[in-house]
């Protein structure tokens, strides 16, 4: 059976689209959007490309068409049904790494989703298409026992340790907070205290 096929129409018109059961809406999204938006303007950081991988309803993709028009946008997805309606690319980043590298790359709610031997794969795929900024969202074991709203929240996801993926994430990244990574590969702009892990 596709791995995939859960994610149709039902998983996001359940989890993103009902104003009953949905995790988030698109105003309380464009919260996030500004804050990384403004966070990379604030250290520097200019932003003329996105990679939205697991880009589902198009959150990221609408708020970067109305607010930064002049930002080069793309979108990958794992579900027909997204990639039907939103124009994105097939795309799973276990197995996928492109050849452009991108200088914002979001992958929200996505890395729970993997099985174990596709995490670290996947992981190395955004560091290798990443030009610097990458904003992560991960639900672990402790969100879901003190964070999330476990009525709203999907459950059938890999349960892990914030330890598991911190230890795969800081072999090509700094943590630089709220959900902000750097690559490894090039000079950070933050200074020492704002970064979590050693820069080069």
């Amino acid at each position: 059976m596709d791995r995939h096929a859960r994610f149709d129409q039902a998983y996001y018109d359940r989890f993103y689209l009902s104003s009953k059961s949905r995790v988030t809406s698109a105003d309380e999204h464009a919260h996030l959007a500004r804050f990384v938006f403004e966070f990379a303007k604030h250290n520097g950081v200019e932003i003329q490309s996105v990679l939205d991988v697991g880009a589902g309803i198009g959150l990221w993709k609408r708020w970067i068409e109305k607010n930064a028009k002049k930002v080069t946008y793309r979108g990958t997805e794992v579900s027909d049904a997204m990639c039907k309606e939103n124009g994105f690319e097939k795309r799973d980043i276990a197995r996928w790494r492109d050849r452009e590298l991108y200088d914002l790359i979001v992958c929200q709610g996505v890395l729970q989703y993997l099985p174990d031997p596709d995490v670290a794969p996947a992981i190395a795929n955004l560091a290798a298409m990443s030009k610097g900024l990458v904003y992560l969202e991960i639900t672990t074991r402790l969100d879901l026992k003190e964070r999330c709203d476990t009525e709203r929240t999907d459950l059938d996801i890999f349960v892990r340790n914030g330890s598991y993926y911190r230890t795969l994430l800081l072999k090509h990244f700094l943590q630089v907070g709220a959900g902000l990574w750097w690559s490894k590969e090039y000079t950070p702009p933050f200074f020492e205290l704002e970064m979590n892990g050693v820069a080069k």
